[in-house]
């Protein structure tokens, strides 16, 4: 894979109706009703570039949660942004989109399965990643429970490999570490066994060139690779990020990611970040505003 260059994600600024940005551009909070939360990255995705984000906040009582994928169709070219990613924007064509469920996110592969779940299916767009039931946006009194109960060691790899694609691990995990915002450290976050659809949990999506201007889509869920959701994607034209803060999801944060060496701006955040013990304490310190929000977010 060739090396490309970092670029500073940012969320597009044509959006659903019901989704407000922050000054900086990387979180997206839905304000009203649990729809019209779609969202775009702002420059098109690189081969094996990742757009991650990290779960800010949830809405209880709402039943079904984020939705992430890609798009061919460029956001400024809309009439308007569709109400929902699935299946208003894959019913467009060019998008494949994919909801993250609290359980059944990984794709199998195996001869029955790939034709229908990342074949068919996944080029059809609108479909969940793996097996399960649909779940639709209604009110739900079941709350947020989880029933993974197979927690996760810390990753001791550097990178994660997707054929010929190589993502740094340190970002796909939210977690806390020594001397580093140490307040959180609590078991999910020492064992990484983080529901998909958790507050703090990381999804990404990234898209792996696979030859004659093809590509394979795969969605990254805290730090696990969940297999070519969609395949066979035609790679000619830029492809988009798509991110569907949909129901029980609230708020979304995007997480920086650095292929290369750390940035003299990251050097000088770790830095501040090692001798802060809370990170809202960043607050308190007398440093421009830009500053202190990017050290309180990675």
């Amino acid at each position: 894979m060739e090396p490309f260059p970092d670029q500073f994600m940012e969320f597009h600024p044509i959006h659903g109706i019901n989704v407000r940005l922050d000054y900086s551009g990387t979180q997206a909070t839905r304000v009203e009703s649990f729809a019209n939360g779609v969202c775009f990255s702002k420059q098109p995705l690189k081969p094996g570039e990742i757009f991650l984000i990290e779960i800010e906040d949830k809405e209880l009582g709402w039943c079904g949660h984020l939705r992430v994928g890609l798009t061919a169709r460029d956001p400024r070219n809309l009439e308007v942004v569709p109400e929902y990613s699935i299946p208003d924007l894959t019913d467009l064509g060019d998008s494949w989109v994919f909801a993250i469920t609290r359980n059944h996110n990984k794709i199998i592969e195996d001869a029955g399965a790939e034709g229908q779940q990342a074949g068919d299916g996944g080029l059809a767009g609108g479909q969940r990643l793996g097996h399960g039931e649909v779940e639709v946006g209604g009110r739900d009194g079941e709350g947020n429970n989880n029933n993974n109960n197979n927690p996760k060691t810390f990753f001791t790899d550097s990178h994660l490999c997707i054929e010929n694609i190589r993502v740094p691990r340190d970002k796909l995990v939210g977690r806390s570490r020594p001397g580093r915002y140490s307040h959180i450290l609590d078991d999910l976050y020492k064992t990484n066994a983080l529901p998909p659809t958790a507050r703090r949990s990381r999804i990404g999506v990234l898209y792996v060139p696979k030859g004659q201007d093809l590509a394979d889509m795969h969605i990254i869920i805290n730090g696990e690779d969940m297999g070519a959701s969609a395949k066979g994607i035609p790679a000619i034209q830029p492809l988009y990020a798509v991110v569907d803060v949909f129901a029980a999801t609230k708020c979304v944060r995007i997480v920086q990611v650095e292929y290369g060496f750390s940035s003299l701006q990251t050097l000088c955040r770790k830095a501040i970040q090692k001798h802060i013990v809370h990170r809202m304490a960043i607050d308190w310190l007398e440093l421009p505003e830009a500053l202190k929000h990017y050290c309180k977010y990675e």
